[in-house]
């Protein structure tokens, strides 16, 4: 039963890793700007298409382009925030929020006019692409990888958040905005920080999750950012550890149901497919409906009080 099960939790464990990542970027503007980044999955798609053509170009080595698409896609974070974000920094919430969904809408059809539609194959990245296995399990090297890897990515944002001058500064606007900038705190740098932090975990995400899900396409980063967010919302969404949870229960939820019908058939209690991995992604927008309806603020999330 174990061998059955083991290849899929390990698969979870692996996307829980790559969602947790793009989660966290949800997270950290919703707790700075109460916003959601609606653009943040296609900003992960771009990052991968990005690194599509840089190898294809051939004009940067393999080993560059790798820092070059993680420094890109915080760019390109910083730029959308400078644009699309901070000119509605004093409009209501909803005037942000469409804003959000422009922009993503702008970078898939911007996309689609560069490859024309076309599936783009994602470049294979040496090592991290090969084979091992373990515990009689054959998988991507990626896969062992990725948990450990946002692991230490993650204990360095809270470290970076708990211990350090801007991430002082992170935790106080969080707080409290309006204070914070009257306390003479740089509110803008702190929120385009804050999207350069969140963008280049993404684009961190974009080279792990490709690696394994080889095909890149306009409409890439929607499922996994839908995912990331319903993680971020399932954890407690302003919650760093809460985004980081989620994501890790719902990898590995995902994964199991995929191979639902190999593990009842092996385990006897299925004669034949019953086509239950189906219900994979309808697992995540379920347990979304369910928190929201139970606990609102998610596993880790705070109630906040509103100042009259």
């Amino acid at each position: 039963m174990f061998n059955t099960v083991f290849p899929y939790l390990l698969s979870g464990i692996s996307v829980g890793g790559q969602y947790a990542l793009i989660a966290i970027g949800y997270t950290m503007v919703y707790g700075i700007l109460r916003l959601i980044n609606f653009a943040h999955g296609d900003v992960f798609m771009v990052a991968g298409i990005i690194m599509v053509y840089m190898v294809a170009s051939g004009v940067v080595p393999l080993w560059l382009c790798i820092p070059l698409v993680l420094v890109l896609t915080a760019a390109i974070g910083f730029v959308i925030e400078r644009v699309a974000y901070k000119p509605l920094r004093t409009a209501p919430r909803m005037s942000a929020m469409i804003s959000a969904i422009g922009v993503s809408y702008t970078l898939q059809n911007l996309v689609l006019y560069i490859t024309g539609g076309l599936n783009q194959i994602y470049p294979t990245i040496p090592w991290i692409s090969g084979s091992v296995t373990i515990f009689g399990a054959t998988t991507k090297m990626v896969t062992v990888i990725t948990p450990v890897l946002t692991l230490v990515l993650v204990i360095a944002l809270v470290f970076l958040i708990n211990h350090t001058k801007i991430g002082m500064a992170m935790r106080a606007v969080s707080k409290d905005f309006e204070t914070s900038q009257l306390m003479g705190i740089n509110i803008n740098f702190v929120i385009s920080a804050t999207f350069v932090i969140g963008t280049f975990l993404a684009g961190v995400a974009s080279l792990l999750y490709f690696t394994n899900y080889t095909t890149v396409i306009q409409t890439s980063g929607a499922m996994p950012g839908l995912k990331a967010f319903v993680a971020a919302v399932f954890g407690g969404i302003g919650s760093i550890p809460g985004a980081v949870v989620g994501a890790f229960i719902i990898g590995i939820a995902e994964n199991i149901i995929k191979g639902l019908d190999i593990i009842l058939f092996k385990a006897g209690l299925l004669k034949g497919p019953a086509g239950l991995a189906t219900f994979s992604d309808a697992f995540t927008f379920a347990l979304l409906i369910i928190i929201l309806a139970v606990k609102p603020t998610g596993l880790f999330g705070e109630k906040t009080t509103d100042k009259v």
